[in-house]
């Protein structure tokens, strides 16, 4: 099987750009696709929060519920804004679309990077979550949920190469899955809190007070929690990935998967303060895990429950797939980003930026070891400096465009910059030293390497400009052809090299003074007409003496120009090609950086039915 029909069955057959249009996602596979990153946030949140409120004891737990309120209000805020947003983009205005317009450019590449950054942390953060999600079922997988979660990574990279459409009908069941065995808890639970069912088994004994409740507890509890809040802008970033109108339908499926986050998010933390649960510190079971357990007991439920659970936060990460690629392809566009990430793959998918994201996701796994709690610190930081940026440049939009409510617009989207401009501060001051710090030194860093592509592009477009531009001169030229040893390739090169130019010249790096005495007599016996020029090498390098005998016949011969043919036979079986020197390899590397010198290959078939024009030249 050759790499391309591997690449067939694994990918599948390439798309026409034709197909585009109808690649494009209805609304029950866009809440799937753009919905994953925040419905899965359901599932840790809370336990975030409980994390931080079992320090003061039973008193501390008694402030979830809370907290959720006040994260749910803050996600009321911003996705009435971003669905302002959606509605004054239709084309997509992402973060940093939004800040790069309205804002100017380096407040649009602050957003960019953030949330690069923040989608990154996504694939890290959901699969990890979900590799915790499948050890609490089966606890025997854990040494190894870091190779575990790699895997992961990689399916999922997989399966979004093969397309959008194509990704969104693989990971929707499980989405929905989720969605409904979480509602039946949260519906049978809440009958049992009605009731008084809860079972004297389901409470936990309150902890111990590690210390006293206070408003940095609080806070820190408040910025754990506040994860519930990533991914919520991922349909304002991909609009033009809905089936038309794309507005409309964007803004629809906004408001379907607000309504679930928060049904999900806020039920959860209620259910787990109503039946005590207090989360395990050394993450061997999760919060959800405890809820599943102490509403469903161990039965089908529990594990239907738990099994949805992993497959959402595992797939949760194809949010980034879908925005990651997308943003990378805008600021490729732009020039900020190399420009392979503006390129569509096979199958109209952005191939480059899935690959690109799925590497840096799985470095990050295995360097915390995929730890969820590890991870969690870094994560939401990024995202509210997305937020706040792209609030703060709606309402600059609105105010240039002042079309109908313009000033009511404009206060929604300054209320939600003020309220996430706030959230940044107190979850970067609370979590900076458990490793927000290094987000937010990142941040800085991604900006100053888009500066420099940008600057690379420029100045290349300067260099390559025609403008004042006079006609190049005639080229002074030569030719030289690589003599390895004496084959019919050899002969064929020389026969080419005589077609484009009138007096080539023949090379031979002397590596045994007793075979470079049989080529020069071979030579002069076939009286090719090429005058034969050998290079003594006494510490046996090929590239070096090639090198600077190129360097100063340029010099000598005042040349603008080198072509150095190098001969090639091929071998009809890849491992055949094991069996020989590959020393073209090294020469056409080092000639790749020199100036003025053009490297050209002359192929030669060994056997005649592969190439019937082999046979061109006279071996004699």
């Amino acid at each position: 099987m050759t790499a391309t029909s591997l690449r067939r069955l694994v990918i599948g057959e390439p798309l026409p750009t034709t197909e585009a249009r109808h690649q494009r996602l209805p609304r029950y596979l866009a809440l799937s696709v753009f919905g994953s990153d925040p419905i899965s946030s359901s599932a840790y949140a809370t336990e975030e929060i409980l994390l931080a409120l079992v320090l003061a004891g039973s008193m501390g737990l008694g402030y979830a519920t809370g907290v959720a309120l006040a994260i749910a209000l803050l996600f009321v805020i911003v996705s009435i804004s971003y669905r302002q947003t959606v509605t004054a983009y239709p084309s997509g205005g992402g973060a940093y679309i939004v800040a790069h317009e309205n804002l100017g450019t380096y407040p649009g590449l602050v957003a960019a990077a953030a949330l690069l950054t923040d989608y990154v942390l996504t694939v890290a953060v959901s699969v990890s979550a979900g590799v915790a999600a499948i050890v609490s079922a089966a606890p025997f997988l854990a040494p190894y949920r870091a190779a575990f979660g790699v895997l992961l990574v990689a399916f999922i990279a997989l399966a979004n190469l093969r397309g959008v459409r194509e990704s969104g009908r693989l990971f929707a069941p499980p989405v929905y899955l989720f969605v409904i065995s979480v509602l039946l808890m949260l519906g049978l639970g809440a009958f049992r809190v009605a009731t008084g069912g809860i079972s004297a088994a389901a409470a936990v004994a309150p902890p111990p007070a590690l210390q006293g409740l206070g408003l940095l507890l609080l806070l820190r509890a408040f910025a754990s929690g506040c994860a519930a809040l990533t991914g919520i802008e991922a349909i304002s970033n991909g609009v033009q990935a809905f089936q038309p109108p794309e507005s409309r339908n964007a803004s629809t499926t906004l408001l379907w998967m607000v309504g679930v986050c928060l049904t999900l998010f806020v039920g959860i933390t209620f259910l787990a303060q109503a039946f005590h649960l207090v989360p395990d510190e050394a993450g061997r079971q999760t919060v959800l895990s405890m809820l599943g357990r102490a509403v469903f007991g161990q039965g089908f439920l529990y594990l239907i429950l738990q099994a949805a659970t992993a497959a959402i936060l595992v797939l949760a990460a194809n949010t980034a797939f879908a925005d990651f690629p997308r943003l990378s392809s805008i600021l490729a566009r732009d020039g900020f980003a190399p420009r392979q990430l503006a390129n569509l793959g096979d199958r109209l998918v952005f191939s480059n930026g899935i690959l690109l994201l799925g590497a840096f996701a799985s470095a990050l796994i295995l360097i915390f070891r995929g730890s969820t709690h590890l991870l969690i610190p870094l994560y939401a930081v990024g995202v509210f400096v997305s937020f706040t940026l792209s609030q703060a440049g709606m309402v600059v939009h609105w105010r240039r465009a002042q079309g109908p409510a313009w000033k009511a617009k404009a206060a929604v989207s300054a209320l939600g910059a003020l309220v996430t401009c706030v959230v940044l501060i107190v979850v970067a001051s609370v979590k900076f030293v458990h490793g927000a710090f290094i987000v937010l030194l990142l941040i800085p860093l991604i900006v100053l390497g888009l500066r420099k592509v940008s600057r690379h592009y420029q100045a290349l477009r300067a260099a390559l400009t025609i403008k004042g531009f006079s006609a190049p001169r005639t080229v002074r030229h030569a030719v030289i052809v690589l003599v390895p040893g004496m084959h019919r390739g050899i002969l064929t090169a020389l026969a080419y090299a005589k077609s484009i130019s009138p007096d080539p010249e023949a090379v031979f790096v002397e590596l045994d003074p007793a075979e470079s005495a049989k080529l020069q007599a071979r030579w002069q016996e076939l009286q090719l007409g090429v005058p034969l020029t050998v290079l003594h090498s006494p510490w046996r390098s090929l590239t070096e003496p090639i090198v600077r005998y190129l360097r100063t016949i340029k010099a000598e011969r005042h040349l603008d120009m080198v072509t150095v043919i190098l001969p090639e036979f091929v071998a009809g079986h890849w491992w055949e090609s094991l069996l020989h020197n590959q020393s073209g390899l090294s020469l056409k590397f080092a000639l790749m950086f020199e100036r003025g010198v053009v490297v050209t290959n002359i192929r030669y078939w060994p056997k005649p039915k592969d190439n019937p024009r082999s046979q061109l030249a006279d071996p004699r």
